[in-house]
């Protein structure tokens, strides 16, 4: 019987051991709730589906997992859980986002340059209910995959990462901390160089050519990782049919429109303006269309980066309060200089809304992102936030945009089995928001609690403690 009792005893405590996570002193001041039974119960539940929204709904949450989901009349509730009271609020998966950065612009007199944020932004994305996120891109990716490394361990406070290694460039656009290639002959040693440190993926950039891409695609697909691009010099067409996993910036960098485009050249200002006077409807935007889903070429949606200047928000989503004192005064004479100034920029934002839906409603895989890069308005977190806003103003419904920065992102990452939707068995990645988003998607910057892998974070805490940070570290 002793034998048995002590046997038992070392089942519970590797049971225990094996799904309690440890975490911090610096870490645990932002957990809210870390019990092993949880119930959320009276809330409106968007599951992530993109199915109907459901009222008067309860989530059982055991240990890390989602265990059951029921009308809070008639489920039954375990005795031994820890209660929340979700009356009036809603609860939605955790975002699942493919276009971030732990890097944002420091501009020096007429110098594009970025500084990373290595501390700052893993907060403040799961204060915005990122629970997992990919890098497009890395200025420090050591810095990044030791970051990984250590949210994972409990020693610092953020989203669940997948890294994805150095830009893959070639000399153009003067941005001191990126990396240059000499020539097609470097990338298949930098791709293998990166597999083997951890990285899982790999982003082209605005100067390569098609052979530079062809390598990469190549390289990266015998291990089994993804290749994305922000391009120029190569077309979308050219790219997919290479093979390119994912393009970002829905179609507001693509180069396809150009007449007469050289090949592997990349002229920015002759791309945009062709994309300004195409027409919505030209036959070959729905030709491309057409290929980019034939081939199974994902698309990221980055509408906050690109989002005008108007009288809408100087930092979309709020985030002003974040930005260290002599960033904000940056922006202010960034903002009060360009607002209203440039109709052709609303006209392509607005023109790339239209074709990213049109991409989805044609059966595309969307996913969405941030990219808080640009002029600096866009900000970790706060802007995660603002592109459901955007989604929804686009015309998407409510569960088509929640399930476009949740279950699409989880299904390119080759996540969806485990997070993404809310549904018995999966991860407990969710979030709480005190507020209805039917009556206004604006409540969805109301998050009170950010649960990942069943460990409830303080939304607000989180958000409180780098006010005035973001630009420093």
């Amino acid at each position: 019987m002793k034998k048995y009792t002590l046997f038992l005893l070392a089942f519970v405590l590797h049971i225990f051991n094996t799904y309690s996570q440890q975490f911090t002193d610096q870490v645990k001041t932002f957990v809210a709730v870390k019990d092993s039974v949880i119930v959320i119960k009276n809330i409106t539940l968007i599951d992530g589906t993109g199915g109907a929204i459901k009222n008067n709904q309860t989530v059982i949450i055991d240990t890390n997992k989602i265990q059951s989901i029921g009308d809070s009349s008639s489920i039954k509730v375990p005795s031994n859980a820890k209660v929340i009271d979700g009356t009036g609020k809603t609860v939605i998966p955790g975002l699942v986002m493919l276009h971030e950065h732990m890097f944002y612009p420091q501009p020096f007199e007429n110098w594009f340059s970025v500084g990373q944020m290595t501390f700052t932004f893993p907060r403040l994305y799961l204060a915005g209910g990122v629970t997992m996120m990919r890098t497009a891109g890395s200025i420090q990716p050591q810095t990044d995959l030791n970051v990984k490394k250590w949210i994972s361990e409990g020693k610092m406070t953020g989203p669940k990462m997948h890294i994805t290694g150095p830009f893959i460039e070639r000399e153009g656009y003067q941005i001191p901390e990126l990396g240059f290639i000499d020539g097609t002959s470097e990338v298949a040693k930098l791709v293998n160089y990166w597999a083997d440190k951890g990285v899982t993926s790999f982003k082209v950039y605005n100067h390569i050519t098609r052979k530079d891409l062809k390598i990469c695609v190549e390289e990266a697909h015998k291990r089994g990782l993804k290749v994305t691009g922000h391009l120029c010099s190569v077309t979308y067409e050219e790219a997919s049919d290479i093979g390119i996993d994912n393009l970002e910036h829905g179609f507001m960098v693509s180069s396809d429109f150009m007449e007469n485009k050289e090949p592997d050249m990349c002229d920015p200002f002759e791309a945009r303006k062709a994309i300004t006077v195409t027409p919505e409807k030209d036959e070959k935007v729905g030709a491309l269309i057409k290929k980019l889903i034939q081939n199974n070429t994902v698309i990221t949606t980055t509408p906050v980066v690109f989002e005008p200047y108007t009288n809408h928000e100087m930092v979309p989503g709020g985030g002003q309060e974040a930005l260290a004192p002599h960033v904000l005064e940056r922006i202010k004479k960034t903002y009060q200089r360009n607002i209203n100034k440039d109709s052709t920029t609303t006209v392509r934002f607005h023109k790339n809304m239209k074709w990213v839906k049109r991409f989805s409603e044609e059966g595309g895989l969307l996913v969405a992102g941030t990219d808080p890069t640009g002029a600096g308005r866009t900000v970790a977190g706060y802007a995660n936030q603002r592109t459901i806003e955007i989604l929804v103003e686009a015309g998407f419904s409510l569960p088509e945009a929640i399930k476009i920065c949740t279950l699409n992102g989880a299904t390119f990452l080759n996540q969806n089995k485990t997070t993404g939707t809310i549904e018995p068995g999966k991860t407990a990645d969710l979030v709480l928001i005190n507020g209805n988003l039917e009556k206004d998607i604006k409540n969805i910057r109301k998050m009170e609690i950010v649960f990942k892998d069943g460990v409830g974070f303080d939304s607000r805490k989180l958000f409180e403690s780098v006010k005035g940070k973001i630009g420093l570290n």
